[in-house]
Parts: structure tokens; sequence; C-alpha cells
């Protein structure tokens, strides 16, 4: 039915578009933190992988419409898979608060034996006295703090915001192992 050459076509298409849209969705992340740098190298990859692509399936639209259904699925699948790529780089900072109100002076003893810069404020909640802790992080830090904190206490409450310019970031002395370090099962 399909011939062998345009479901090949068709599938460089969808995975060239799955490349090119993945590459726009980080660019836009970290154009919105201003990291001009970095994002004019991803557009220069991205549009260079588009107008290729978009000229290969606008030449060969009238006798292949097929073209068309491999480059909408792999937009899609794109800003799908932009989205799981810069959730797994994790770039930028972070403001983490934390409203608990049992273990603040637990929860900010433990972050700072790891490094972790805590500031706690004290306040008043609807059920009585609460501790915020104000954590200014890298967004990857929070795939360890998050953890932590939570074991410490199960019912805090937190919101996660989003940092455009801060004036100094501390890196935490303890950083979790992962990917292929964590299967390593050092102590």
């Amino acid at each position: 039915m399909f011939e062998a050459h345009i479901l090949l076509t068709g599938m460089l298409v969808f995975v060239a578009r799955i490349c090119d849209v993945s590459i726009g969705t980080v660019r836009t992340i970290v154009t919105v933190q201003g990291r001009t740098v970095i994002a004019f190298f991803l557009a220069t990859f991205e549009i260079t992988i588009w107008v290729t692509v978009a000229g290969t399936v606008i030449n060969q639209i009238k006798d292949r419409p097929l073209l068309v259904v491999f480059y909408a699925f792999g937009y899609a699948t794109g800003n799908v898979v932009g989205i799981m790529v810069e959730r797994k780089l994790a770039f930028g900072s972070t403001i983490l608060r934390i409203i608990t109100r049992t273990a603040g002076s637990e929860i900010a003893k433990h972050l700072r034996d790891k490094g972790q810069p805590v500031t706690i404020f004290h306040g008043e909640g609807m059920k009585g006295p609460v501790h915020e802790l104000y954590i200014a992080c890298r967004r990857k830090d929070l795939k360890w703090i998050l953890p932590e904190v939570k074991r410490i206490d199960s019912t805090l409450f937190y919101v996660i915001e989003q940092a455009r310019d801060i004036s100094k970031v501390l890196k935490p002395v303890y950083s979790s192992l992962g990917g292929w370090r964590a299967t390593d099962k050092r102590k």
C-alpha cells in the first residue's frame, strides 16, 4: 500500500520534527530565563532542522500528502519530548517555600547540615503557629531536597516558584547521585 521510500522519508520527517521542536521548547525556556548565548545556539540548530524538514514536506506534499501526518505527529511528540528534556536538565534557580507546623527547625538543621542555606520565618497559620522555610536553590537540587523534607514532615505544605534573577545561589555540599552514578551504590 505504502512505498518504502515514502515511509522512510516520513520517519525521517517525524524524527527531525521531534528534534527541532524539542530544541525549540528548551530554547524558549532558556530565553525566558535570560540565557541568551544558549538560546542563540539552540535557535541556530532549531531553524536549520526546521527549514530542511519544512522544505522537504512542502516540495513533496502534492505527491505524498502522508508526509503531513508525519510532520504533525513529529511536532506534537517534539513538544512532549522537549518538556521532558528540559525537566531533566533542570536549568535555572527556584525558590522553595515550605510551611510546617512542627518540624521547621528540624528541616532547616537537616538541610543546613547538607550545605543548603535556609531562612526561617515564624508566622501564624489557620490552625496556629507555623514555620516558613525559604530556600533559594538550583532546580536540579529539588530532586533531593523535596524527598528529604517530606521524610521529616509528610504533612508539610510547599510552593515552588521560578526565580528569574538571584544575586547568589550557594551550591549545597550534598548532592545526591543520579543517573549511572546512582547504580554504583557508593557509600
